[in-house]
């Protein structure tokens, strides 16, 4: 199973992802092993990749979500129609650093009351 990413890390990776084009394009055949090796390919170049989803209903579109994280080995990072948002950080050369969550900020004491 790939890592999962935090809220603040998802919304970096779809704001990088706003201006890329679709590289990889999933048919009404679904995941066959040609779009995956596609997909495979475009992830070690790129390491974020838009893909474009042929589907009838959105609820098609989030049912390969878990499909393509496990076969990938990737997060998706942001699903938009019939649009998904593949992230696989390459482990030899990163091209993408993600943000790193800051720690919880401790509470101050409360003041004591005055009588």
């Amino acid at each position: 199973m790939s890592p999962s990413l935090t809220g603040k890390q998802r919304r970096y990776l779809s704001s990088l992802g706003h201006a890329l084009q679709p590289v990889v394009q999933i048919g009404h055949a679904g995941l066959t092993p040609p779009v995956l090796k596609a997909l495979d390919s475009a992830l070690g170049t790129h390491e974020l990749v838009k893909v474009r989803v042929l589907a009838e209903k959105n609820a098609e579109v989030r049912a390969l979500v878990p499909e393509v994280e496990s076969a990938c080995k990737a997060c998706v990072a942001h699903v938009v129609g019939h649009t998904l948002l593949v992230y696989r950080r390459n482990p030899k050369k990163p091209k993408i650093e993600l943000p790193a969550d800051k720690p919880a900020k401790a509470k101050r004491p409360s003041k004591p009351e005055k009588e």
